[in-house]
C-alpha cells in the first residue's frame, strides 16, 4: 500500500448525519445568516460578532492591514471585563446567575454569582492600582484552576494591565525565565495547591524564582490551603487586598489591538517564546469560538476541564465563556483523584451540560472502563467538545456510543488564540478523526512545499489565508521572530506548521506537525496515520508514534502504547496490524508498552520528550510543561526493557 492509500484509508470514515434529538432548528438558521454574511465578506462577519459586545466608543474602522501587520475595529475603545462580568452583574437578570461553580480536588466547592465576581474583580482592580501596577504593567498569574485566576484575570482586563498565566506545574526555573522575559512587574500566586491529594507548594517556588526575576515588585498571595503563611517583604495578602479596596478601581477604555495578554509557549529553544494576543480581537474571537463549538444557553453549565495555564481555559472559560454570560464549572485537581469516578462525580454535582477535554480524557474513560460509565449515566450531558491533539476514530465512537451526546472535534493553536475550524455544535453533520470545516470569519488552504494548493485527498502544508481577530499579533519584544516564523515560508500566508489534507467532503483532517511527518525510505507519514491504526487494536487504549533515525531507511517509527489487559503479544500484533493495513514501510522498527506517557497537564502527550528518551535515554529539552516527572523514569524503563 503506498502513501496515497494510507491516507486514503485514514481520511475514509463516512460522514454521520447529526441526529435529530442534537440539531437546533435556530442555531442552524443562525448559522446560515453568519455563513451568509462570511461569503459576502469576511470583514462583515466580524461586524456581526462586534454587535453582540458593549462598546465604550464605536468604532470606524473594521480592518486595516493583511497577515503580519493588521488592526480591526479602530477607533473603537473597548473593556474585555466589562463584557464578560460587568454586564451581567449590571442585569438583574442575570447578576444572581452563577458566573464559576467551583470544586477543589479535596471536596470544597464555592459558587460565585456574577454580581459577587464584579465586587471581587473591581476590588482586586482598586489593588493593583494601589499598589503601582497600570495600563500596559505585566501580571503574572501563577496558580491552578482557582476562582482567583478568573478575578486576578479579570482585575488586569479592568484595568488594561497584561496578564501572563504561568503553569502551576512549573518548577522554579521556568518561573523565573518567564517572569524575566515577560518583564512581570507583579505576580499573584496561590500559596499552594493540592494535585494528585498532595499540596504543591508555589509561593516558595516563586520566592526561589525571583533572583532571577529582578522587575517583580509585587506579590499577591492567594491562601488557598488557609495556612496563613507568614508573608515576607513585598508579599501582601490577596485577601486584605481586597477589603482594603472596596472603591475598586475605574473601567481602562481600551484600544481593541492593544495588548491584552502574552502566553508563552514552550519547546526546544531555551528562550520562552511569548505570543502576544489583543484586547478586543481575543474577546471577539473567543466569544463566536464559545458560541459556534459549546453552543451555551441559559441553564447550562460548562466544564472547561482544562489548565487555565493552556490557552484553552481562558478561550472557553474565563473570557469566552463569561462573554456569553454563562455559569462555568471549574475543578482543580486530576481527574483520576481520588478514584477514578472523579470526572463522572464532578459533572453529577454540579450538572453539567457541556464538557470541552482533550481527547486524552476520553482515551483515560475508555481505559477505567464501561461499567464506570454504566454507573454514571449524567442525564444533564449534552455535548463533549475535544481539542488539543488528534481525536483517534475509536475513541470518537466509544464516547459517542458510550455517552450518547455528539462529540465535536476542533482544531486551533496557541497562536491562533481560538479553535477555527469544527463540526458547529447543533448544526454541522460529524465524522469521526476530522475537525470539520471551518467556521465563518477564517479561510485556510493546504499548499505543497512550493505554496501551490494540492487537491482534496493529497496532503500538504496548512496555512491561513487571511486575517482574523484572534491571530496572535506579535512574539513579545521579538515582531521579527513573529514574522520568520509564521510568515517567512510562505509570504502573505501564516504557516501552522502542521500538516492536513482535506477529503472529499471538505471536511479538515490535522495530521500534525510538520517536524512530526517521518520521512521513510523516500515516504513521507504523518505520525497520525500510524497512530490510527496502531489505536485499532483491541487492547491499545492509548498510542504515540515519533520518528528515529535509521542508517538504511533514514528513518523508523516507533509506537508507545498503554494497553489495558494482558500485554503479552501486543507489540507483534501491532506491528502486524500497521504492517496489514498500512504496508510494510510504516511498520513500527519497535513497539513499547508502557504504563505511562509524559503529558502536559491538559493532557497533551509530549512526543518530543518520547523521542529523546528513545535517541539518549533521558530528556533534553524544555520540561517545564510535563505535569508527571516520573513519567519520564517510567517510560525510560520501559525503552530499557
Amino acid at each position: 500500500m503506498d502513501d496515497r492509500d494510507t491516507l486514503a484509508t485514514l481520511i475514509s470514515a463516512p460522514l454521520q448525519p447529526l441526529d435529530e434529538r442534537w440539531r437546533s432548528a435556530d442555531r442552524v438558521d443562525e448559522l446560515a445568516t453568519a455563513r451568509a454574511r462570511h461569503d459576502t465578506d469576511p470583514d462583515d462577519y466580524w461586524v456581526w460578532v462586534a454587535e453582540k459586545h458593549r462598546w465604550l466608543e464605536p468604532w470606524h474602522t473594521v480592518r486595516s492591514g493583511e497577515l503580519g501587520d493588521f488592526r480591526y475595529f479602530e477607533g473603537g475603545r473597548i473593556n474585555v471585563a466589562d463584557n464578560c462580568v460587568d454586564r451581567w452583574a449590571e442585569d438583574p437578570a442575570t447578576a444572581d446567575r452563577a458566573a464559576i461553580v467551583w470544586e477543589g480536588e479535596p471536596g470544597d466547592t464555592r459558587t460565585v454569582t456574577y454580581a459577587e465576581l464584579a465586587d471581587e474583580v473591581n476590588r482586586l482592580a482598586g489593588g493593583l492600582v494601589a499598589l503601582g501596577i497600570g495600563r500596559g504593567d505585566v501580571v503574572a498569574v501563577y496558580m491552578p484552576n482557582l476562582v482567583e485566576a478568573f478575578t486576578a484575570i479579570h482585575a488586569c482586563n479592568r484595568i488594561g494591565a497584561i496578564y501572563t498565566v504561568l503553569f502551576s506545574g512549573f518548577g522554579r526555573d521556568a518561573v523565573a525565565s518567564r517572569l524575566a522575559a515577560a518583564r512581570a512587574k507583579a505576580v499573584v500566586v496561590a500559596d499552594a495547591i493540592y494535585r494528585r491529594g498532595k499540596p504543591v507548594e508555589l509561593l516558595e517556588t516563586l520566592r526561589a524564582a525571583r533572583s532571577d526575576a529582578p522587575t517583580v515588585e509585587h506579590v499577591v498571595v492567594v491562601d488557598r490551603t488557609g495556612r496563613s503563611v507568614p508573608l515576607e517583604g513585598d508579599e501582601v495578602s490577596y485577601a486584605a487586598l481586597l477589603a482594603e479596596h472596596p472603591e475598586g478601581a475605574p473601567m481602562a477604555s481600551l484600544d481593541p489591538n492593544e495588548a491584552a495578554f502574552l502566553i508563552f509557549t514552550s519547546g526546544t529553544e531555551s528562550k520562552p517564546k511569548g505570543v502576544v494576543h489583543s484586547v478586543g480581537g481575543f474577546l471577539l474571537g473567543t466569544w463566536a469560538n464559545v458560541h459556534w463549538q459549546a453552543g451555551p444557553v441559559e441553564g447550562d453549565v460548562y466544564w472547561v476541564a482544562a489548565d487555565v495555564g493552556w490557552l484553552t481555559f481562558p478561550i472557553q472559560a474565563v473570557i469566552g465563556g463569561l462573554a456569553h454570560g454563562s455559569t462555568i464549572a471549574c475543578y482543580e485537581g486530576a481527574l483520576d483523584t481520588p478514584s477514578p469516578s472523579r470526572f463522572y462525580d464532578v459533572c453529577e454535582r454540579h450538572g453539567v451540560t457541556q464538557v470541552l477535554c482533550a481527547p486524552t480524557v476520553l482515551r483515560m474513560l475508555r481505559k477505567f472502563g464501561d461499567d464506570l460509565a454504566a454507573s454514571h449515566p449524567l442525564p444533564r450531558l449534552a455535548l463533549i467538545t475535544v481539542q488539543g491533539e488528534p481525536l483517534d476514530g475509536e475513541t470518537f465512537t466509544w464516547a459517542t456510543e458510550t455517552f450518547g451526546v455528539p462529540i465535536v472535534n476542533a482544531y486551533g493553536q496557541t497562536e491562533t488564540g481560538s479553535t477555527w475550524t469544527y463540526p458547529v455544535t447543533g448544526v454541522d453533520d460529524l465524522k469521526a478523526g476530522s475537525a470539520g470545516t471551518p467556521v465563518p470569519g477564517h479561510a485556510f488552504d493546504v499548499v505543497d512545499d512550493d505554496g501551490a494548493p494540492v487537491v482534496p485527498g493529497v496532503k500538504g502544508n496548512l496555512v491561513m489565508t487571511r486575517p482574523f481577530p484572534t491571530l496572535a499579533r506579535t512574539v513579545w519584544d521579538d515582531h521579527d521572530r513573529y514574522l520568520s516564523t509564521y510568515f517567512g515560508r510562505f509570504p502573505g500566508r501564516y504557516a501552522t506548521n502542521d500538516e492536513a489534507v482535506v477529503d472529499t467532503d471538505g471536511h479538515l483532517w490535522v495530521l500534525g506537525r510538520a517536524d512530526d511527518v517521518i520521512n521513510v525510505a523516500a515516504h513521507r507519514l504523518s505520525t497520525m496515520e500510524i497512530e490510527a491504526v496502531v489505536g485499532t487494536h483491541p487492547r491499545v487504549v492509548e498510542a504515540a508514534v515519533v520518528g528515529v533515525p535509521d542508517a538504511t531507511k533514514g528513518t523508523v517509527p516507533v509506537a508507545f502504547v498503554t494497553v489495558s489487559g494482558e500485554t503479552e503479544g501486543v507489540p507483534d500484533e501491532v506491528r502486524d496490524l500497521v504492517g496489514e493495513t498500512i504496508g510494510g514501510l510504516a511498520r513500527p522498527d519497535r513497539v513499547i508498552v508502557t504504563s505511562a506517557m509524559p503529558k502536559t497537564r491538559t493532557g497533551k502527550i509530549m512526543r518530543r520528550l518520547m523521542r529523546e528518551v528513545l535517541l539518549h535515554g533521558e530528556a533534553r529539552s524544555d520540561t517545564s510543561a510535563l505535569e508527571d516527572p516520573g513519567s519520564l523514569d517510567t517510560l525510560a524503563a520501559a525503552v530499557r526493557a
